[in-house]
């Protein structure tokens, strides 16, 4: 029988599975005795040492895989007070403590670009950040190098040409790396062991386990005002959002990289996770920057010669990054970026964020999709084109040109 006020308009509608959570009777997917205090995917929950353990070693083999960095080498850690990059470094830091299993043997150094001007930030909360970020670059221990994006003005014309670089990536080359580092080592600690004698056990100790001290920032003061005004007109007379996000992008690594030239790093790393290569790649796909996505999206970008840029955070999602940096306090800054609070159609960067990030919702593995695909990409120029450090490239992103040489002389 007909009851009053029921509802005959259709089938209702399914909602959601629930998001599972762990409960007291589940287990760490890893260790099976610890209480699960995350959940990466549906059936993944890990208790809180497990997670650790887990994070810091899609770190370490994301590392240990490639084999860029060599012993003894200085890398530069590009911060830009975000999760992902305060990540990275911790990871860094963390890494060299005498607690660490398997010490890193790089020398790092630290990097912020302040890129209030662009943003349109006032001064006052320029220095603001400034102040916070030179806060936690000093807990680091780390040298650091706080440089405003005004002084892309004052680079050389020489951060526009690629210096080549002799390739040292062979197993052999890494391997003799290795050993004169650990020569190295044991010829310090010998030193060291035949001073004691003289010296005090704090001294002893001092120099048995030197800590990275700080050497003079390459901070150069706050900018003229001349100079912030040229880059606030610059910035103001591109018309779309989509055109200024891909110029802060080429003037941040361009001074990034000759921060890196004149200090003496020959690699400098970058917090870009999965999730935002992922997003890069289709980015880049829709602005027609289709044949460079192995050097955009890959683990290391040799495009600059001598100075390199390598991806450590590959592996890792956002959600994982941000429940790491949750459980274990990492320390960030709030900046307001060049897109923040802009419509989700403003440009092709936040349309495509809000795709993938989207279908991820839906489909958990489009980023792992989309991120294994990068993986498959070759570093091979096109046939016909100039390719080589002789070939020429393009004065803001240093990818070879498309071009057939022998044709344009024609």
């Amino acid at each position: 029988m007909c009851q009053a006020g029921e509802d005959y308009a259709g089938p209702a509608r399914r909602e959601p599975p629930p998001v599972p959570r762990p409960s007291r009777e589940q287990k760490c997917v890893k260790c099976a005795e610890g209480l699960p205090v995350v959940v990466i995917r549906a059936g993944d929950a890990f208790c809180r040492v497990c997670f650790k353990a887990f994070y810091v070693h899609k770190f370490r083999a994301m590392l240990g895989k490639n084999r860029v960095i060599f012993p003894g080498e200085k890398v530069l850690l590009s911060w830009s007070g975000g999760p992902s990059s305060s990540s990275m470094v911790w990871q860094v830091l963390e890494g060299l403590s005498q607690d660490s299993a398997k010490r890193l043997r790089f020398v790092p150094g630290v990097i912020y670009v302040d890129e209030g001007a662009a943003c349109g930030q006032s001064l006052e909360d320029r220095q603001k950040t400034v102040a916070e970020v030179k806060r936690i670059l000093e807990n680091t221990g780390f040298p650091w190098h706080v440089v405003a994006l005004e002084e892309v003005f004052s680079l050389p014309p020489s951060v526009l040409c690629c210096t080549s670089q002799e390739s040292a990536g062979t197993e052999e080359a890494y391997k003799a790396a290795v050993d004169r580092f650990l020569q190295q080592q044991q010829q310090q600690q010998q030193r060291v062991l035949g001073a004691e004698a003289g010296a005090s056990p704090a001294q002893g100790e001092a120099r048995l386990h030197p800590s990275h001290g700080r050497e003079p920032s390459g901070t150069a003061g706050y900018p003229t005002a001349a100079q912030t005004e040229a880059l606030s007109r610059l910035f103001s007379s591109i018309k779309t959002l989509t055109a200024k996000e891909e110029l802060l992008q080429t003037l941040r690594t361009h001074l990034i990289v000759h921060i890196a030239r004149v200090h003496g790093y020959c690699k400098v790393m970058t917090g870009e996770t999965c999730t935002r290569l992922a997003i890069k790649l289709m980015t880049n796909l829709a602005l027609g920057r289709g044949a460079f996505l192995a050097w955009d999206t890959g683990f290391s970008d040799e495009r600059h010669g001598d100075v390199v840029l390598v991806r450590p955070m590959r592996d890792h999602t956002l959600k994982e990054v941000a429940f790491y940096n949750h459980l274990f306090r990492v320390p960030s800054v709030f900046t307001p970026a060049i897109d923040t609070k802009a419509p989700e159609k403003a440009s092709i960067h936040r349309l495509m964020e809000a795709f993938i990030l989207r279908l991820q919702t839906l489909f958990p593995s489009t980023v792992s999709t989309v991120y294994r695909t990068s993986e498959k990409l070759v570093k091979a120029p096109r046939e016909g084109c100039a390719a080589g450090p002789s070939g020429p490239s393009c004065l803001l992103c240093m990818c070879a040109l498309d071009i057939d040489t022998a044709d344009a002389e024609c």
